[in-house]
């Protein structure tokens, strides 16, 4: 395991697929880990794709410690008192714009939108994640769907890869807003223009004096790599992305052999 000279002031980490185990789930020994972070006074801030509307299981699993920035960075949101505490969203001429270039270039999309308060989805979305196992979300036409600022603007597609999807998407509407993928699926996740989990990250970190080099981050997929490129220190679990892979500073553990506690626990017990 690579030394540090101190340990970090902030541990940043993405949750799906990095902290938590493939069945959603944070084991005993990452909720251990996370709590000897707090307890020596550093940051802990979770930074993931997951809406607000998908952290309580994880707020009460780690006994609703840290912050969490969700929706890549669109959102930050306090686990202690479960409340949204800054938004940065997708205004209604942006989304319309965005999702009238999208339909008339790429065939067979689908459009979802995540708000502050909730979810809505065109009829012809397929669910996932944990939405696909409840009845989630409100079923609306394209013209309602754009109709008030949103979080996350997310669009499927039934059988396209989803890196190939990525850059259709951004060479349509790049300029528009921030897009990424995380799911596995051809799906792609819409932030407003310039909003990503490092750019959350950074300012956070500015409002609590806290510098990159103090900063070691955390992730597994696309939406993961402007927060891993920023901070000071990086890690990669073994099952990331090639792109993640490639990219970080370390190499850890798979998520289900709980690559993140690891790192963490030679750091700050």
């Amino acid at each position: 395991m690579p030394s540090l000279s101190a340990a970090p002031r902030l541990v940043a980490t993405d949750l799906d697929g990095t902290a938590l185990r493939t069945d959603g789930t944070v084991s005993s020994r990452t909720a251990a880990a996370f709590a000897d972070v707090e307890r020596t006074g550093a940051m802990l801030v979770f930074v993931t794709g997951r809406p607000p509307r998908w952290m309580s299981v994880v707020a009460d699993a780690v006994r609703h410690r840290g912050l969490a920035i969700c929706a890549n960075g669109a959102l930050v949101y306090d686990l202690h008192t479960e409340r949204i505490v800054e938004s940065h969203l997708i205004e209604p001429d942006v989304l319309g714009e965005v999702v009238a270039q999208l339909r008339a270039n790429v065939p067979e999309l689908a459009f979802s939108v995540e708000y502050e308060g909730g979810f809505a989805h065109e009829s012809d979305f397929r669910l996932g994640g944990m939405d696909s196992k409840a009845v989630a979300g409100l079923r609306v036409g394209a013209s309602t769907l754009t109709s008030r600022p949103c979080a996350k603007l997310l669009a499927l597609h039934p059988e396209m890869d989803p890196d190939s999807l990525h850059d259709a998407v951004q060479d349509l509407v790049g300029h528009l807003v921030t897009a990424t993928h995380s799911s596995g699926r051809a799906l792609i996740e819409m932030s407003a223009q310039g909003v990503t989990k490092a750019s959350a990250l950074a300012a956070l970190s500015t409002r609590n004096g806290i510098k990159p080099d103090e900063v070691i981050a955390f992730g597994d997929m696309p939406n993961d790599l402007p927060m891993l490129a920023w901070a000071g220190t990086s890690y990669a679990v073994a099952n990331a992305h090639p792109d993640v892979l490639a990219a970080v500073d370390h190499v850890t553990a798979a998520n289900d052999e709980d690559g993140v506690a690891l790192v963490l626990e030679n750091l700050y017990r």
